[in-house]
């Protein structure tokens, strides 16, 4: 069993950032499950997602700020646009995830992402009438009862996948779901659980 922890604060809050991490927790606290709804910060969220793959997340985290500086802050526009020579640089960053399948999926990613805002509602209108624009509030107890996956998660994944995303399976686009508030999955009785409803409406 994995309920949630109470804190020196007085708070409970999930267990995965553990106690002692204050970066960690801070991301607990500030992002995690708020939801997002700006077109570029999705896009951003789901590359970091995607060079997550076979790493934990708090490897992505501390180094998100070399992500942005060696990405151009995440542009699309830019990075459809990366070269070999530029593909060349970032394998070559230490600063960063150096692979060069990630790396070469976040420009495909980029490219689909303009397709959808050039063709489309946008990316964040496409991503969030997966939901019909609200997020799901869960009601979890423990992580035991958190899935891996589910069966909007798949689903997402499959229409991401058929627009030239990379990177984008139904795990990784459930852990996506769940840092973006799309779904909020805070355990009931952390202390976030009912805060994060609050912030990052849809203006």
């Amino acid at each position: 069993m994995a309920g949630p922890l109470l804190h020196a604060d007085g708070r409970h809050r999930c267990p995965w950032p553990g106690k002692d991490d204050a970066f960690y927790i801070a991301y607990h606290d500030d992002e995690w499950g708020v939801p997002e709804y700006d077109d570029r910060a999705l896009y951003e969220k789901l590359v970091l997602d995607g060079f997550q793959a076979g790493l934990s997340w708090i490897t992505i985290l501390r180094k998100r700020e070399n992500f942005r500086r060696a990405f151009d802050e995440f542009n699309p526009e830019k990075i459809a646009r990366y070269d070999a020579r530029k593909k060349a640089r970032l394998m070559a960053d230490a600063g960063i995830v150096r692979n060069r399948l990630k790396v070469e999926g976040a420009v495909l990613s980029a490219r689909g992402y303009l397709e959808i805002m050039d063709k489309g509602p946008g990316f964040s209108a496409f991503l969030w009438d997966f939901l019909d624009g609200k997020p799901k509030i869960n009601k979890f107890r423990d992580t035991k009862q958190v899935p891996a996956e589910t069966e909007l998660s798949k689903k997402m994944s499959k229409e991401l996948a058929a627009r030239g995303f990379k990177f984008v399976g139904p795990t990784i686009v459930y852990a996506f779901m769940q840092a973006v508030g799309m779904v909020n999955d805070h355990l009931v009785k952390c202390h976030y659980h009912e805060r994060v409803q609050k912030f990052g409406k849809k203006k």
